[in-house]
């Protein structure tokens, strides 16, 4: 089987299932579970911030952060394909009372003047613009990496309007594999940032919020009251470790094997367009007549998984349980699907 539905497929390697199972553990939500204070603080010292929070699920790692950065009836500037928007449920607006401000962009991606441009005036039929947030790579841009000097930028404008500023780094360690960017440089950027472990670093569960003392002591209480506080968590927060120590430098495996998956792909007939390849998504529309959930169908067939992202699109992402010779017999069923 190949499943490149998403790198969220992983199974613990045999190395990262024996740290897990070696693991020392207490109960975290009295703060005595030593495996996961570890990996907060490892996390966020690389990041150069001052404190981390362990969360099941980045999902909640990026809720979290705009309950704590805004207020009910306040305003968030984002990307309308960001995650934080698209796919988590309406959590804004369900779990923070939060507005939103949805901005066209590149492949998912927003500019200093986007920001500017839609800072709502001290207005009180306005909500009060709080927060911007950004997501890199950005997935539904397939897998776009932001140029270090525009996140630069807007972080300046966050600062000269006192806007909160948020990353959203499901695939942070992907980016960082393509800018070169170290991760103090990227952690300085940002008041709040979300890592995610389980997409390319492989880890089964778990992401991690990062910000100063007072943004954690806050998001605790919230991660407590989204139900989030987990009791011997430490097993999991062993394989994280483990994913810091041994999965970061491999990303760029992933990075090579979408780009050739990508390049064959603008080979083929039934193939209207790839999005530029950068990391480990690639994303591409198939020529209509065809419809992308009959394309899923067809290769599934031959023991190839992948997501239709709407009528026309379908995803692959590459990950590490994704070989070369898996790599060579995806191209040859993409080659000879339509075929006969």
């Amino acid at each position: 089987m190949i499943d490149l539905r998403s790198d969220t497929v992983t199974r613990p390697t045999s190395e990262m299932l024996e740290a897990m199972f070696s693991a020392k553990v207490g109960d975290d939500v009295f703060g005595e579970d030593p495996t996961v204070t570890a990996l907060e603080q490892k996390t966020a010292a690389l990041f150069g911030k001052q404190a981390g929070l362990y969360c099941p699920s980045g999902t909640m790692t990026n809720q979290i952060a705009a309950r704590v950065h805004a207020q009910p009836g306040e305003e968030v500037i984002l990307h309308k394909l960001s995650h934080l928007y698209y796919y988590e449920g309406g959590g804004l607006m369900s779990n923070s009372g939060l507005s939103v401000c949805l901005l066209e962009g590149d492949r998912g991606m927003i500019t200093a003047q986007d920001v500017m441009d839609h800072i709502n005036p001290d207005d009180l039929h306005r909500p009060k613009t709080d927060m911007v947030e950004v997501e890199n790579t950005m997935n539904k841009g397939g897998g776009a990496v932001y140029n270090n000097n525009v996140l630069a930028e807007i972080g300046e404008v966050c600062r000269k309007n006192g806007l909160k500023y948020h990353l959203d780094g499901a695939r942070i360690f992907n980016a960082l594999a393509v800018t070169g960017q170290s991760t103090e440089e990227c952690g300085a950027m940002f008041d709040s940032i979300s890592v995610c472990l389980s997409k390319g670093l492989g880890a089964p569960v778990g992401s991690l919020l990062l910000g100063d003392k007072e943004f954690i002591r806050k998001a605790r209480r919230v991660r407590k009251v989204f139900g989030g506080g987990m009791r011997q968590a430490g097993y999991l927060a062993a394989a994280g470790i483990y994913a810091l120590d041994f999965h970061v430098e491999r990303l760029k495996e992933d990075h090579r094997r979408a780009k050739f998956l990508g390049d064959m792909l603008s080979e083929l007939s039934w193939v209207e367009t790839v999005l530029p390849v950068e990391t480990n998504i690639v994303i591409f529309r198939v020529a209509a007549p065809l419809k992308a959930a009959e394309v899923v169908s067809r290769i599934a067939e031959s023991g190839f998984r992948a997501i239709a992202f709407d009528k026309q699109s379908i995803r692959f992402v590459t990950h590490l349980d994704f070989t070369d010779e898996m790599l060579m017999q995806a191209v040859e069923i993409l080659r000879n699907v339509f075929r006969h």
